[in-house]
């Protein structure tokens, strides 16, 4: 989710809706879209700030899972509003920092073993992320809103399995079921949301604040299993060089 001017020259200067220029949207839902991937850029920034913090200090664990749940759906429960507007930019902000600092023992797994995993990973799910967005906001509208049901079904699936396990084992097996089934779930989600957030858009709530909420917990969910992945491949890359010596 970084969204950055990286031209040089005022002859290539690179405008922030030149991409939504090619889509069939209208002006004011392009500058809605703007803002909501402006606002979700500076919620990315914050969660690194929460890593960051995790990686000094050691905040987090149960503290940054209760700090997310509760600014998120305090957020959600508030009306969008120009005198609550402060208000909620604070707890996207909570939220943000917060997640990002349960990511932190993740990232210092990967800062130990390889931390060029670490931005191959984002890169990685920027340009997915991307891409399906772009897909979303090309596709023919409400094409992709009938993945809602299957989505939020695959979820309460892997929610059943995870209480499967508990009772009668079989970690392994649904560790890597849900690591490639979520990525799958999440991407989908992507496009789903993308064109919740424009429906949404064209019936009149521009809620930017909340739509880039949703659109941070897929990128971070992209993010982490794009990460666990490239560790997965790493080790086992490992194990081939020890074997053949």
């Amino acid at each position: 989710m970084d969204y950055v001017d990286r031209m040089v020259g005022r002859s290539a200067r690179f405008e922030p809706d030149t991409l939504l220029k090619f889509t069939p949207l209208s002006r004011p839902v392009q500058e809605h879209l703007i803002r909501v991937y402006f606002t979700l850029a500076c919620a990315l920034g914050v969660a690194a700030l929460g890593t960051w913090a995790n990686l000094l200090t050691g905040f987090g664990g149960m503290i940054g899972i209760l700090g997310f749940v509760v600014c998120a759906s305090w957020l959600a429960s508030l009306p969008p509003s120009p005198s609550n507007l402060n208000k909620r930019y604070m707890l996207l902000g909570g939220a943000a920092f917060s997640q990002g600092a349960t990511l932190g023992p993740l990232v210092a797994a990967t800062l130990s073993v390889d931390p060029a995993l670490l931005l191959t990973a984002f890169a990685g799910t920027a340009a997915v992320f991307t891409c399906f967005s772009v897909s979303a906001m090309l596709s023919q509208r409400r094409s992709w809103l009938y993945l809602g049901g299957t989505l939020s079904s695959a979820i309460s699936l892997f929610a059943m399995m995870r209480l499967a396990t508990w009772m009668f084992g079989g970690r392994a097996m649904l560790f890597q079921a849900e690591l490639y089934g979520g990525l799958i779930v999440f991407l989908g989600y992507v496009l789903f949301d993308t064109q919740v957030i424009i429906e949404k858009a064209y019936a009149g709530n521009k809620d930017h604040i909340k739509a880039a909420l949703d659109l941070f917990v897929d990128f971070v969910a992209i993010f982490v299993r794009m990460l666990v992945l490239l560790l997965q491949n790493d080790a086992k890359k490992d194990e081939r060089r020890r074997k053949r010596r």
